[in-house]
């Protein structure tokens, strides 16, 4: 059976804000965006998925929608979008967009509507309740720190926020909320976007019931014990609480019809995806009804990526996949530690950096990379709580600051904001990174280590640079076709230093060796071949490779045609 493009490609995380500033407002824009798209092909990039480029008060960086069928007038109009997909498609580069049904923004129109009256038409797009003994209807959490619930005074009833008090969750439960949500899709589709990126899935029922969370801990203690945990051990012991305090208000029934629901829309349409930012595998649904795509979040989930743990979550994952349904892996994003901060051990992260892209794109599935990762930029801790824009981190700050000291709380709310990984991209060792003009504050600053290469136009013409490396690998990938379409097959189980394993399509069989350490290994492989084609390998080698007596230098990337 042919793939679909989807399947074949890699996809590029934009994260709109901070990739390219093409008006010399401090802030990212379509016309940056179409002014690298060049850069993005020549890369080898397939398909984009913009983080949301929606109209927004920006009070949870554009995940509180105000308007769901236009754009943020900072990043452009309505023709400058449908511009940037034109040129996009004409490069052969496919554009998902990310769709925020949980909850959308308390300055979109429609919220105005429901708060005004009791009687409104609209009352029940959201979801309201009367107080109880003079407070919030129950003792419900936000995910982003305090109460779930927000009294409003015009009406005296409390409106429900799993987010933000700004983003008030919608009702899914009336049809009229559907059928408006469903619309918005269909503009974009009807536009030619190539699918979504779901957002939020989980949270968009909760117990209507609504009884009392039951976690013996305080919001901020769970919060404090899971950024302070040094080992998995240390943050596990929390997470029965956690889970706890958020049992009533995720992953409720009728959140599988609902995905049902929005694929049979997505079918009307020819070739169109649908990603789910949840790693449950239950939303592949039964029979591919639901989507297409679930990321692999547990494998980014450790502070060292080790062949051991790779190996264990590929066995879990790919067992655990429905019939049909195909792998889709992930390092990081916009919410997560960079890939070079997150797996580099202070000596060898260029390595290290190198062999979580040639993982990446060796295990089965569609990778995701995020923008920046090309040239290894790094987390950027702020160190002024006035330069954060993530709000969850400024509460924590300012419940931390009455328990530890000022410099303390800062360091806290650093390592926990998402601010730390969406800096703007650094395109040039100039003022800004190139990202602004040099007399331009930019809306985060920038990572001043594009002074020290971390920039796209130095490494472009540096042969051995990271971003090199990256298309190197790219065009290798296309060029293989068990990479994309084969199966997995692990070997040597028991290796500690280094991670091997077959892909094998009807086309191609290959070898794949990572050694993730810094010793050399002398291995020897009983295949059904003893020699190979070196594909690739970020080592001096021969074209051709003897398998029963391979020697594995340190940091070594080996991709080898079994002839």
């Amino acid at each position: 059976m042919a793939l679909k493009w989807w399947q074949k490609a890699v996809f590029y995380q934009i994260y709109p804000r901070s990739f390219a500033d093409a008006n010399g407002d401090g802030i990212g824009d379509f016309q940056g965006m179409i002014n690298h798209l060049d850069y993005l092909k020549s890369l080898g990039i397939d398909a984009l998925w913009l983080s949301p480029h929606f109209p927004s008060p920006f009070i949870d960086c554009g995940y509180d929608v105000s308007d769901y069928v236009d754009v943020a007038p900072e990043l452009g109009t309505l023709d400058d979008f449908k511009r940037f997909l034109a040129e996009a498609h004409q490069r052969d580069i496919r554009v998902i967009l990310d769709l925020v049904l949980n909850h959308s923004s308390d300055q979109h129109a429609w919220f105005s509507e429901s708060r005004s009256s009791c009687d409104n038409p609209k009352r029940d797009w959201y979801v309201w309740e009367d107080g109880v003994d003079g407070g919030p209807p129950n003792n419900w959490m936000s995910y982003f720190g305090g109460s779930a619930w927000e009294y409003d005074s015009t009406t005296d009833q409390y409106y429900y926020h799993c987010f933000l008090t700004e983003q008030p969750d919608l009702n899914w439960r009336n049809p009229e909320v559907k059928q408006a949500m469903w619309d918005a899709v269909r503009f974009w589709l009807d536009m030619g976007v190539d699918g979504f990126r779901l957002d939020a899935i989980g949270t968009i029922f909760e117990d209507p019931d609504m009884p009392d969370h039951t976690s013996k801990y305080s919001q901020f203690e769970l919060y404090k014990a899971f950024r302070m945990a040094k080992t998995k051990e240390d943050r596990e012991e929390y997470i029965p609480h956690w889970e706890a305090m958020f049992h009533h208000q995720v992953e409720q029934p009728g959140v599988h019809e609902l995905m049902q629901e929005l694929r049979t829309i997505i079918d009307e349409y020819d070739d169109r995806l649908l990603v789910g930012e949840s790693e449950e595998i239950e939303y592949y649904g039964d029979g591919d009804n639901e989507l297409h795509l679930a990321f692999n979040f547990p494998l980014m989930r450790t502070a060292r990526l080790t062949p051991a743990w790779i190996r264990a979550n590929q066995e879990e994952r790919l067992s655990e996949l429905p019939p049909g349904a195909w792998p889709c892996n992930t390092l990081n994003n916009h919410d997560t530690t960079r890939v070079y901060t997150q797996f580099g051990d202070g000596k060898n992260d260029a390595a290290l950096a190198r062999l979580s892209l040639a993982l990446m794109l060796t295990l089965r599935g569609t990778p995701f990379l995020y923008n920046g990762e090309e040239i290894g930029m790094t987390d950027y801790m702020l160190d002024d709580i006035g330069q954060f824009w993530d709000t969850p981190a400024i509460w924590l700050y300012n419940l931390a600051v009455n328990e530890v000291d000022a410099s303390e709380a800062l360091r806290l709310a650093a390592k926990a904001s998402r601010d730390r990984c969406r800096t703007p991209v650094q395109w040039a060792n100039s003022a800004n990174g190139g990202f602004s003009p040099p007399e331009v504050k930019t809306w985060l600053p920038v990572n001043p280590n594009y002074a020290e290469g971390v920039n796209v136009a130095e490494q472009l013409d540096a042969p051995d640079s990271l971003l090199n490396f990256y298309k190197e690998m790219l065009h290798m990938r296309k060029r293989t076709p068990a990479l994309i379409a084969g199966a997995y097959e692990p070997l040597h189980d028991d290796a500690e230093d280094y991670l091997a394993f077959l892909r094998r399509s009807a086309e191609q069989s290959c070898l794949v060796a990572l050694n993730f350490s810094e010793q050399p290994h002398n291995i020897r492989f009983e295949l059904e071949t003893s020699a190979g084609r070196v594909i690739f390998s970020n080592q001096e080698r021969e074209n051709e490779i003897d398998f029963k007596r391979l020697n594995l230098a340190p940091y070594e990337i080996l991709i080898v045609e079994l002839i």
